[in-house]
């Protein structure tokens, strides 16, 4: 007899404010996508600032996807929240303000 049993794996769904983080794992059948899971979540009914459609951004690992993605076993998604600050109009005030750009590591001895 064939086995009815439903695959599920194993995902995590991640939200930051600047004062609260939010780092879900979830099971979800295998197939769903990065919109299901944010469904799923229910973080939309507790954070109903979040619009997918106009303002947040989502991702896996880092890397823009869209919501129709199929995820992927330990798959982390991701949702960004809108930039505060334009960082090509910050760089340009501090070079107005003569701050100097902090890169890491120093000069190579050559």
């Amino acid at each position: 007899m064939p086995s009815t049993e439903i695959l599920k794996i194993p995902v995590e769904l991640a939200y930051a404010l600047p004062d609260h983080q939010i780092l879900m794992s979830l099971d979800v059948e295998a197939g769903t996508t990065v919109g299901q899971l944010v469904e799923l979540s229910g973080i939309l009914e507790e954070f109903p600032d979040i619009d997918l459609k106009k303002t947040n951004k989502i991702g896996i690992f880092g890397k823009l996807t869209k919501p129709d993605a199929v995820l992927r076993e330990k798959d982390r998604v991701e949702i960004y929240r809108p930039l505060i600050a334009d960082p090509k109009e910050v760089r340009r005030r501090r070079a107005a303000e003569g701050k100097a750009m902090k890169k890491g590591g120093g000069d190579i001895p050559g």
